[in-house]
């Protein structure tokens, strides 16, 4: 039995990296409706676009692999959806319930813009206080201002001062970070500017790999921090909305929750400081009971307008992973899993909503959030109007407990109409 379990477990943590494709369109999108092409801005109508990244990864020939580095590089690369494929045809195929389908999301091209000082910056003792040689301090600044700048001329291009930031989970290569950004943003309606924080994952095969991934993700919380603060201290940027997927989920809430913690010690409200919007977790590979402590006891959530956990309870990798570390798993929670009065608080904060994802196939039911006509559907909503779970816009149902319920074919019948909702605002904001 235990054989078999561990060949269960070197299988199913070795298959979390996969070929990215554009996913089916969400059913969000299938009458041809809802799809905000008119409200894209020109330089993004393209199937070539591109996608920012900030990555902590050595380089690897053209690219990145999944050895850790001491500094942090900012790029741009291009993602092409599918081999010849136009805007045009790219639209027939997003908003159309259609047998069409982008084979494959690929990374032509991509151009490293900035490279960072290695961390820690040397620093020095002086009237028994630790200060960073002036130096080095000045050579790093520099650098911050310049990936600064490249974000800021792309908000000056597109009117979008909104930025979506995805951080991969475990088994994940360089270009898969890149490519499910592109499918998510896409879907999204590409209303803000796409980056991806890509950390050293993919550091082998099974069990190993998936305990070595862990910790390369302990160590990039530190320049998440550092990332997510140059983003949050741009005059240009109003939002940054984020994505995360499993392991990924703890890269991202560690880092936040340490900036939180900052905020909080110089007297300004994290939400003020952070500039965070909606935070999204998709099958978080979250220890139930560190979760409980570190982040709901510290009142975590009052930084977002909005927290979105996506769970299956049928995870066939977060149940390898609740077994190899001996506890439950965010993602994977069941109704009986909550402690009394667990949701009551959490309906009376109305800010964290659990949303149970029904009938989920493929992917080891671990990252349906990116391939999930119904999943897409919700996340496009959460992302494209900021209301919260229950109401016309996002019509989802609650079970007797008060966990939202996902089903297959949502959003049924109530299909909300989303570009006369988008454009009234628009032509509002011009008056």
């Amino acid at each position: 039995m235990r054989r078999f379990i561990l060949l269960a477990a070197l299988f199913i943590l070795g298959g979390c990296a996969v070929g990215i494709s554009l996913a089916p369109p969400p059913n969000l999108y299938r009458t041809g409706a809802n799809y905000p092409d008119d409200l894209v801005p020109e330089v993004w109508r393209t199937a070539e676009p591109k996608i920012f990244y900030m990555t902590n990864r050595q380089p690897d020939g053209a690219s990145y692999g999944a050895s850790r580095s001491d500094s942090m590089a900012f790029g741009a690369a291009t993602v092409k959806f599918g081999r010849d494929l136009g805007w045009e045809e790219l639209l027939e195929r997003t908003r159309a319930d259609s047998d069409q389908r982008v084979s494959t999301l690929w990374v032509p091209e991509l151009e490293e813009v900035v490279r960072f000082e290695a961390t820690p910056l040397p620093y020095a003792r002086n009237d028994g206080r630790l200060t960073h040689l002036q130096t080095s301090l000045d050579a790093y600044n520099a650098q911050a201002a310049r990936f600064q700048a490249v974000i800021a001329d792309e908000i000056r291009q597109t009117g979008n001062r909104s930025l979506l930031v995805y951080v991969h989970g475990f088994n994940s290569e360089f270009e898969d970070s890149l490519t499910t950004l592109a499918n998510m943003w896409h879907f999204a309606g590409r209303e803000s500017v796409p980056i991806s924080f890509t950390w050293p994952a993919g550091n082998g095969f099974g069990p190993l790999g998936y305990f070595r991934d862990r910790d390369a993700g302990v160590f990039s919380v530190h320049h998440t921090k550092e990332f997510l603060r140059m983003l949050a201290d741009m005059p240009e940027v109003d939002s940054i909305d984020i994505i995360a997927h499993s392991r990924g989920t703890d890269v991202v809430t560690t880092a936040l929750r340490e900036l939180m913690i900052e905020a909080r010690g110089a007297g300004v409200h994290p939400k003020e400081m952070l500039k965070t919007g909606t935070l999204i977790m998709a099958a978080p590979d979250l220890d139930v009971g560190i979760v409980r402590q570190r982040l709901q006891a510290e009142r975590f959530s009052e930084a977002f307008e909005q927290v979105n956990l996506y769970i299956n309870p049928d995870d066939a990798a977060l149940r390898i992973s609740a077994l190899l570390t001996r506890s439950t798993r965010l993602g994977a929670l069941r109704n009986e899993d909550f402690a009394e009065g667990e949701l009551e608080l959490l309906r009376d904060q109305a800010l964290v909503h659990f949303i149970r994802v029904e009938n989920v196939r493929g992917g080891f039911g671990h990252s349906y959030f990116r391939e999930n006509p119904a999943v897409l559907s919700d996340v496009v909503l959460a992302l494209r109007t900021r209301t919260f779970p229950g109401g016309s816009l996002r019509p989802l149902d609650q079970d007797e407990d008060g966990i939202w319920v996902l089903h297959p074919n949502y959003p049924l019948e109530r299909l909300p109409d989303l570009v006369g909702l988008e454009a009234r605002a628009a032509r509002r904001e011009e008056r």
